[in-house]
């Protein structure tokens, strides 16, 4: 079982355009070899930023993210993160980390090269959309 963790700005990227980030939400939800490894910190941050009026002026934005946010609740593992992390600058993101840690995910997807300068954290590899694309259609 491949885990992964996606960073909202991800699932922003594919609710936009049609490039790696929309690829790897297809291919998510459609292979039951992923897991895609969920907290309660983390959903909440989904809700809020998917449902963000600035979105409205891309076409079917809000109706996609409601979609998109089903099969999220439907499809991730949930787990509970028990500790509280401050790696990295912006203290929202470290709820990525912190599931990282409880999930031993695999892959931590994420845009966020500004925040995320570290390649590794413990088991989860740190990746952009692209380099998580290529290593999933080598698999």
């Amino acid at each position: 079982m491949l885990k992964i963790i996606v960073d909202t700005n991800v699932f922003v990227s594919a609710l936009i355009q049609r490039s790696y980030p929309y690829l790897i939400v297809d291919a998510v939800f459609a292979d039951p070899a992923v897991e895609l490894c969920l907290s309660d910190d983390l959903f909440q941050e989904y809700v809020d930023v998917l449902n963000r009026k600035r979105f409205t002026k891309f076409p079917n934005f809000l109706a996609n993210a409601q979609l998109l946010l089903a099969d999220i609740e439907t499809r991730a593992k949930k787990y509970h993160p028990t500790s509280k992390l401050h790696i990295i600058k912006d203290d929202s993101d470290n709820k990525l980390l912190e599931l990282a840690e409880v999930s031993k995910a695999h892959y931590l997807i994420t845009g966020n090269t500004n925040d995320f300068t570290l390649d590794r954290f413990k088991e989860t590899q740190v990746v952009n959309p692209k380099t998580f694309w290529e290593l999933y259609l080598e698999r």
